[in-house]
Protein backbone atom coordinates (compact mmCIF):
# COMPACT_ATOMS: atom_id res chain seq x y z
CA UNK A 1 0.00 0.00 0.00
CA UNK A 2 0.79 3.49 -0.47
CA UNK A 3 1.79 5.62 2.02
CA UNK A 4 0.01 9.13 2.10
CA UNK A 5 -0.26 12.16 3.75
CA UNK A 6 -3.96 13.50 4.54
CA UNK A 7 -4.91 17.14 5.11
CA UNK A 8 -8.10 16.92 6.85
CA UNK A 9 -10.19 19.97 7.62
CA UNK A 10 -13.39 19.36 9.74
CA UNK A 11 -14.57 23.26 8.98
CA UNK A 12 -14.87 22.49 5.07
CA UNK A 13 -16.32 18.98 5.32
CA UNK A 14 -19.88 19.35 4.49
CA UNK A 15 -20.47 23.20 2.13
CA UNK A 16 -22.79 25.58 4.03
CA UNK A 17 -25.29 28.12 2.92
CA UNK A 18 -22.93 30.47 1.37
CA UNK A 19 -20.81 27.90 -0.55
CA UNK A 20 -17.53 29.44 0.55
CA UNK A 21 -16.25 26.08 2.07
CA UNK A 22 -15.48 24.68 -1.73
CA UNK A 23 -13.48 28.49 -1.82
CA UNK A 24 -11.47 27.90 1.38
CA UNK A 25 -10.40 24.23 1.09
CA UNK A 26 -9.29 25.29 -2.83
CA UNK A 27 -6.54 27.78 -1.04
CA UNK A 28 -5.90 24.88 1.19
CA UNK A 29 -5.00 22.54 -1.66
CA UNK A 30 -3.08 25.64 -3.46
CA UNK A 31 -0.86 26.16 -0.35
CA UNK A 32 -0.21 22.75 0.16
CA UNK A 33 0.68 22.26 -3.59
CA UNK A 34 3.39 25.29 -3.58
CA UNK A 35 5.17 22.75 -0.63
CA UNK A 36 4.57 19.19 -2.18
CA UNK A 37 3.54 18.41 -5.38
CA UNK A 38 0.58 15.70 -5.92
CA UNK A 39 -1.81 17.67 -3.78
CA UNK A 40 -4.85 15.28 -4.54
CA UNK A 41 -8.32 16.45 -3.18
CA UNK A 42 -10.38 13.38 -2.03
CA UNK A 43 -13.24 15.10 -1.25
CA UNK A 44 -14.58 18.21 0.11
CA UNK A 45 -12.37 19.08 3.37
CA UNK A 46 -9.96 16.17 2.87
CA UNK A 47 -7.03 16.24 0.50
CA UNK A 48 -4.08 13.53 -0.04
CA UNK A 49 -0.35 13.56 -1.59
CA UNK A 50 2.07 10.26 -1.38
CA UNK A 51 4.84 10.62 1.67
CA UNK A 52 8.28 9.03 0.19
CA UNK A 53 9.20 12.09 -1.84
CA UNK A 54 7.89 14.69 0.58
CA UNK A 55 10.02 12.84 3.51
CA UNK A 56 13.04 12.18 1.56
CA UNK A 57 13.59 15.68 0.29
CA UNK A 58 12.36 17.03 3.86
CA UNK A 59 14.23 14.64 5.92
CA UNK A 60 11.01 12.57 7.33
CA UNK A 61 7.28 12.56 8.00
CA UNK A 62 7.52 14.70 10.93
CA UNK A 63 8.86 17.14 9.22
CA UNK A 64 6.84 17.10 6.40
CA UNK A 65 3.60 17.41 8.88
CA UNK A 66 5.24 20.33 10.58
CA UNK A 67 5.72 22.18 7.36
CA UNK A 68 2.82 21.55 6.25
CA UNK A 69 0.85 22.65 9.17
CA UNK A 70 2.84 26.11 9.37
CA UNK A 71 1.67 26.86 5.52
CA UNK A 72 -2.04 26.04 5.93
CA UNK A 73 -2.24 28.24 9.11
CA UNK A 74 -0.89 31.23 7.34
CA UNK A 75 -2.24 30.37 3.89
CA UNK A 76 -5.47 32.17 4.47
CA UNK A 77 -4.02 35.56 5.81
CA UNK A 78 -2.12 35.60 3.10
CA UNK A 79 -4.98 35.30 0.89
CA UNK A 80 -6.93 37.46 2.54
CA UNK A 81 -9.39 35.13 4.26
CA UNK A 82 -10.42 34.58 7.96
CA UNK A 83 -7.38 33.80 9.37
CA UNK A 84 -6.00 29.99 9.41
CA UNK A 85 -7.95 26.97 8.51
CA UNK A 86 -8.53 24.73 11.09
CA UNK A 87 -6.41 21.33 9.75
CA UNK A 88 -5.42 18.20 11.12
CA UNK A 89 -2.62 15.87 9.67
CA UNK A 90 -2.00 12.39 9.50
CA UNK A 91 0.36 9.77 7.86
CA UNK A 92 -0.76 6.19 7.04
CA UNK A 93 -0.24 3.21 4.96
CA UNK A 94 -3.20 3.39 2.57
CA UNK A 95 -6.20 6.39 2.22
CA UNK A 96 -8.91 4.40 4.74
CA UNK A 97 -6.22 5.02 8.04
CA UNK A 98 -4.28 8.46 6.56
CA UNK A 99 -7.78 9.92 6.95
CA UNK A 100 -8.67 9.02 10.33
CA UNK A 101 -4.76 9.30 11.19
CA UNK A 102 -5.24 12.83 10.31
CA UNK A 103 -8.51 13.32 12.37
CA UNK A 104 -6.66 12.32 15.43
CA UNK A 105 -3.57 13.80 14.18
CA UNK A 106 -0.93 11.16 14.08
CA UNK A 107 1.88 9.67 12.08
CA UNK A 108 1.30 5.95 12.34
CA UNK A 109 4.70 3.60 12.06
CA UNK A 110 5.34 1.68 8.64
CA UNK A 111 3.38 -1.72 9.24
CA UNK A 112 1.37 -0.41 12.19
CA UNK A 113 -2.14 0.02 9.93
CA UNK A 114 -3.86 -3.04 11.62
CA UNK A 115 -3.10 -1.72 15.03
CA UNK A 116 -3.76 1.83 14.79
CA UNK A 117 -6.76 0.38 12.83
CA UNK A 118 -7.96 -2.00 16.01
CA UNK A 119 -9.42 1.05 18.54
CA UNK A 120 -11.92 2.07 15.62
CA UNK A 121 -15.51 1.83 15.82
CA UNK A 122 -16.95 -0.30 12.52
CA UNK A 123 -18.95 2.85 11.86
CA UNK A 124 -16.14 4.34 10.50
CA UNK A 125 -16.52 1.98 7.27
CA UNK A 126 -18.86 4.15 6.21
CA UNK A 127 -21.49 1.12 5.82
CA UNK A 128 -24.33 1.67 8.36
CA UNK A 129 -26.51 -1.01 7.76
CA UNK A 130 -23.21 -3.34 8.02
CA UNK A 131 -22.10 -1.58 11.24
CA UNK A 132 -25.76 -2.21 12.98
CA UNK A 133 -25.58 -5.77 12.04
CA UNK A 134 -21.96 -6.68 13.29
CA UNK A 135 -22.67 -4.89 16.67
CA UNK A 136 -25.41 -6.39 16.79
CA UNK A 137 -23.21 -9.46 16.60
CA UNK A 138 -20.62 -8.04 19.59
CA UNK A 139 -18.39 -6.89 17.01
CA UNK A 140 -17.88 -3.23 17.42
CA UNK A 141 -14.55 -2.26 16.52
CA UNK A 142 -12.18 -3.10 13.74
CA UNK A 143 -9.99 -4.75 15.35
CA UNK A 144 -12.73 -7.34 16.36
CA UNK A 145 -13.59 -7.48 12.66
CA UNK A 146 -10.54 -7.91 11.48
CA UNK A 147 -9.99 -10.82 13.93
CA UNK A 148 -12.90 -12.79 12.24
CA UNK A 149 -11.74 -15.29 9.51
CA UNK A 150 -12.13 -14.03 5.88
CA UNK A 151 -14.05 -16.33 4.31
CA UNK A 152 -17.26 -16.37 7.06
CA UNK A 153 -17.05 -12.31 6.54
CA UNK A 154 -17.31 -12.81 2.70
CA UNK A 155 -19.91 -15.93 2.87
CA UNK A 156 -22.24 -14.12 5.50
CA UNK A 157 -22.09 -10.81 4.42
CA UNK A 158 -20.61 -10.20 1.10
CA UNK A 159 -17.92 -8.53 -1.34
CA UNK A 160 -18.49 -5.44 0.31
CA UNK A 161 -18.22 -6.58 3.28
CA UNK A 162 -15.19 -9.09 2.51
CA UNK A 163 -13.30 -5.31 1.15
CA UNK A 164 -13.74 -4.04 4.78
CA UNK A 165 -11.96 -6.69 6.37
CA UNK A 166 -9.02 -6.36 4.00
CA UNK A 167 -8.83 -2.85 5.00
CA UNK A 168 -9.85 -3.66 8.60
CA UNK A 169 -6.83 -5.96 8.31
CA UNK A 170 -4.57 -3.43 7.31
CA UNK A 171 -4.21 -5.75 3.86
CA UNK A 172 -6.04 -2.99 1.59
CA UNK A 173 -5.93 0.79 2.14
CA UNK A 174 -9.34 1.76 -0.71
CA UNK A 175 -12.90 1.37 0.19
CA UNK A 176 -15.65 2.00 -2.30
CA UNK A 177 -17.28 5.84 -1.56
CA UNK A 178 -14.10 7.14 0.27
CA UNK A 179 -13.37 9.58 -3.06
CA UNK A 180 -16.12 12.14 -4.41
CA UNK A 181 -15.40 11.89 -7.87
CA UNK A 182 -17.06 15.56 -8.16
CA UNK A 183 -14.58 17.26 -5.80
CA UNK A 184 -12.14 18.48 -8.50
CA UNK A 185 -14.74 19.88 -10.94
CA UNK A 186 -16.35 21.63 -7.66
CA UNK A 187 -12.82 23.40 -7.13
CA UNK A 188 -12.65 24.48 -10.44
CA UNK A 189 -15.63 26.13 -10.01
CA UNK A 190 -14.63 27.62 -7.17
CA UNK A 191 -11.04 28.90 -8.24
CA UNK A 192 -13.09 30.49 -10.92
CA UNK A 193 -12.13 28.17 -14.27
CA UNK A 194 -13.92 26.82 -17.02
CA UNK A 195 -15.24 23.42 -15.72
CA UNK A 196 -15.85 22.63 -19.32
CA UNK A 197 -12.72 23.27 -20.37
CA UNK A 198 -10.39 20.37 -22.36
CA UNK A 199 -7.60 20.05 -20.11
CA UNK A 200 -10.37 18.78 -17.52
CA UNK A 201 -10.77 15.16 -16.60
CA UNK A 202 -14.09 14.29 -18.55
CA UNK A 203 -16.98 12.85 -16.05
CA UNK A 204 -17.24 9.33 -15.23
CA UNK A 205 -20.02 7.78 -18.05
CA UNK A 206 -21.88 4.80 -18.11
CA UNK A 207 -21.76 2.82 -20.97
CA UNK A 208 -24.64 2.92 -24.02
CA UNK A 209 -26.83 0.01 -24.75
CA UNK A 210 -24.35 -1.53 -27.79
CA UNK A 211 -20.91 -0.14 -25.42
CA UNK A 212 -19.34 2.63 -25.57
CA UNK A 213 -20.56 6.21 -25.05
CA UNK A 214 -22.33 9.31 -27.23
CA UNK A 215 -22.33 13.41 -26.51
CA UNK A 216 -25.86 12.45 -25.02
CA UNK A 217 -24.00 10.16 -22.55
CA UNK A 218 -21.67 12.83 -22.12
CA UNK A 219 -24.45 15.65 -21.22
CA UNK A 220 -26.08 13.69 -18.88
CA UNK A 221 -23.22 12.87 -17.17
CA UNK A 222 -22.51 16.75 -17.03
CA UNK A 223 -25.87 17.06 -15.64
CA UNK A 224 -26.04 14.40 -13.14
CA UNK A 225 -22.62 15.66 -11.77
CA UNK A 226 -24.31 19.16 -11.56
CA UNK A 227 -27.10 17.27 -9.71
CA UNK A 228 -25.13 15.39 -7.23
CA UNK A 229 -22.98 19.06 -6.57
CA UNK A 230 -26.30 20.72 -5.59
CA UNK A 231 -28.17 17.74 -3.70
CA UNK A 232 -25.54 15.68 -2.62
CA UNK A 233 -24.00 12.80 -3.95
CA UNK A 234 -27.09 10.27 -3.16
CA UNK A 235 -29.08 12.30 -5.37
CA UNK A 236 -28.47 10.38 -8.57
CA UNK A 237 -28.37 6.45 -7.52
CA UNK A 238 -27.92 3.68 -9.89
CA UNK A 239 -28.77 -0.05 -10.26
CA UNK A 240 -26.03 -2.49 -10.02
CA UNK A 241 -25.84 -5.98 -9.35
CA UNK A 242 -23.68 -7.70 -6.51
CA UNK A 243 -22.41 -11.05 -4.82
CA UNK A 244 -25.32 -12.65 -2.59
CA UNK A 245 -27.84 -15.55 -2.22
CA UNK A 246 -30.78 -13.59 -1.48
CA UNK A 247 -32.21 -12.18 -4.59
CA UNK A 248 -33.17 -9.29 -2.61
CA UNK A 249 -29.93 -8.78 -2.03
CA UNK A 250 -28.09 -8.65 -5.24
CA UNK A 251 -29.10 -5.50 -6.39
CA UNK A 252 -28.15 -2.49 -4.83
CA UNK A 253 -28.59 1.28 -5.28
CA UNK A 254 -25.55 3.23 -5.49
CA UNK A 255 -24.62 6.77 -6.09
CA UNK A 256 -23.97 7.87 -9.69
CA UNK A 257 -20.26 7.21 -10.76
CA UNK A 258 -19.49 4.85 -8.19
CA UNK A 259 -16.66 2.58 -8.93
CA UNK A 260 -17.90 -1.00 -9.69
CA UNK A 261 -16.31 -2.94 -7.39
CA UNK A 262 -17.64 -6.60 -8.38
CA UNK A 263 -17.36 -5.60 -12.29
CA UNK A 264 -15.40 -8.93 -13.36
CA UNK A 265 -15.60 -10.84 -10.69
CA UNK A 266 -19.04 -12.62 -10.87
CA UNK A 267 -20.86 -11.17 -8.22
CA UNK A 268 -18.17 -12.63 -5.91
CA UNK A 269 -18.45 -16.08 -6.70
CA UNK A 270 -18.81 -19.15 -5.46
CA UNK A 271 -22.01 -18.46 -3.70
CA UNK A 272 -23.47 -22.00 -2.41
CA UNK A 273 -27.19 -22.38 -2.71
CA UNK A 274 -27.06 -19.77 -5.39
CA UNK A 275 -30.51 -19.42 -7.87
CA UNK A 276 -29.49 -20.63 -11.45
CA UNK A 277 -30.64 -17.69 -14.18
CA UNK A 278 -33.11 -16.25 -14.91
CA UNK A 279 -33.43 -13.70 -11.83
CA UNK A 280 -36.72 -13.09 -11.01
CA UNK A 281 -38.06 -10.05 -12.27
CA UNK A 282 -40.15 -8.86 -9.17
CA UNK A 283 -38.63 -9.14 -5.94
CA UNK A 284 -41.31 -8.38 -3.45
CA UNK A 285 -40.49 -5.85 -0.73
CA UNK A 286 -42.99 -7.47 1.75
CA UNK A 287 -42.39 -11.63 1.42
CA UNK A 288 -45.93 -13.43 1.14
CA UNK A 289 -46.59 -15.99 3.47
CA UNK A 290 -47.71 -19.43 1.76
CA UNK A 291 -48.63 -22.77 2.30
CA UNK A 292 -47.54 -25.61 -0.35
CA UNK A 293 -49.58 -29.18 0.35
CA UNK A 294 -48.82 -32.66 -1.65
CA UNK A 295 -52.05 -34.28 -3.10
CA UNK A 296 -53.19 -36.37 0.41
CA UNK A 297 -53.11 -32.27 1.80
CA UNK A 298 -49.86 -33.29 3.87
CA UNK A 299 -47.57 -29.67 4.43
CA UNK A 300 -44.66 -29.57 2.40
CA UNK A 301 -41.06 -29.62 4.46
CA UNK A 302 -37.55 -29.68 2.84
CA UNK A 303 -36.08 -32.41 4.95
CA UNK A 304 -32.64 -32.23 6.11
CA UNK A 305 -31.28 -33.96 3.39
CA UNK A 306 -32.75 -31.12 0.79
CA UNK A 307 -35.61 -32.96 -0.55
CA UNK A 308 -39.14 -32.51 -0.32
CA UNK A 309 -40.78 -34.87 1.88
CA UNK A 310 -43.20 -35.52 -1.19
CA UNK A 311 -44.48 -33.91 -5.01
CA UNK A 312 -45.98 -30.83 -4.87
CA UNK A 313 -49.39 -30.25 -5.99
CA UNK A 314 -51.02 -27.42 -4.16
CA UNK A 315 -50.31 -23.76 -3.35
CA UNK A 316 -52.01 -21.45 -1.59
CA UNK A 317 -50.77 -17.24 -0.79
CA UNK A 318 -51.53 -15.45 2.59
CA UNK A 319 -54.68 -17.74 3.17
CA UNK A 320 -56.23 -17.44 -0.64
CA UNK A 321 -57.90 -20.30 -2.36
CA UNK A 322 -55.97 -23.19 -3.44
CA UNK A 323 -54.24 -23.43 -6.63
CA UNK A 324 -52.72 -26.38 -8.86
CA UNK A 325 -48.97 -26.64 -9.41
CA UNK A 326 -48.21 -27.61 -12.78
CA UNK A 327 -44.39 -27.48 -12.17
CA UNK A 328 -41.63 -26.49 -10.15
CA UNK A 329 -37.57 -26.84 -9.58
CA UNK A 330 -35.85 -27.01 -6.60
CA UNK A 331 -35.13 -27.00 -3.74
CA UNK A 332 -31.47 -25.12 -3.62
CA UNK A 333 -30.81 -25.42 0.33
CA UNK A 334 -28.51 -22.86 1.51
CA UNK A 335 -26.79 -23.48 5.13
CA UNK A 336 -25.32 -20.14 6.55
CA UNK A 337 -22.85 -20.78 9.80
CA UNK A 338 -22.40 -17.66 11.74
CA UNK A 339 -19.87 -19.26 13.75
CA UNK A 340 -21.85 -21.33 16.55
CA UNK A 341 -25.09 -20.51 15.06
CA UNK A 342 -26.47 -22.24 12.10
CA UNK A 343 -29.52 -20.52 9.39
CA UNK A 344 -31.02 -23.43 7.09
CA UNK A 345 -33.18 -22.16 4.50
CA UNK A 346 -33.89 -23.26 0.94
CA UNK A 347 -35.50 -22.06 -2.09
CA UNK A 348 -38.23 -23.78 -4.83
CA UNK A 349 -39.62 -22.25 -8.09
CA UNK A 350 -43.23 -22.87 -8.88
CA UNK A 351 -45.46 -22.53 -11.50
CA UNK A 352 -49.47 -22.75 -10.70
CA UNK A 353 -52.35 -23.36 -13.33
CA UNK A 354 -53.04 -19.73 -14.23
CA UNK A 355 -49.53 -19.22 -15.31
CA UNK A 356 -47.79 -17.48 -12.42
CA UNK A 357 -44.27 -18.41 -11.38
CA UNK A 358 -43.36 -17.79 -8.02
CA UNK A 359 -39.90 -17.78 -6.15
CA UNK A 360 -40.73 -19.30 -2.71
CA UNK A 361 -38.25 -19.48 0.29
CA UNK A 362 -39.06 -21.70 3.44
CA UNK A 363 -37.28 -21.19 6.65
CA UNK A 364 -38.23 -23.14 10.16
CA UNK A 365 -41.67 -24.16 8.72
CA UNK A 366 -42.71 -21.87 7.23
CA UNK A 367 -43.22 -21.17 3.25
CA UNK A 368 -42.80 -17.27 2.00
CA UNK A 369 -43.43 -15.58 -1.64
CA UNK A 370 -39.83 -13.89 -1.75
CA UNK A 371 -40.75 -13.03 -5.88
CA UNK A 372 -42.45 -13.79 -9.13
CA UNK A 373 -40.96 -14.03 -12.83
CA UNK A 374 -42.34 -13.24 -16.08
Amino acid sequence: MERLVVIWCPDLLEEGQRGEEARRFARVVAAAGELCPWVHPVRLGVCALPARGPARFFGGEEAVVSLLAARLGASDDAAGGRGGEEVRIGVADGLFAAVLAARAGLIVPPAGTAGFLASWSVATLGRPDLAVTLQRLGVTTLGQLAALPATSVSDRFGTDAAACHAVARGESGELAGLRDRAVERRLRVARGEDPERGDAPPPPTQPGFFGGTSEADVRAARSFVKVQERLGVEAVLLGRLRGGRDPAGQSVLVPWGSPDTDAGTGGGAPWPGRLPPPAPTDVLREPLRAELADAEGNAMVVTGRGLLTAPLTRLSVCGGPWEQVVGWAGPWPVTERWWSARRRTARLQVVTADGVARLLRTERGQWWVEALYD
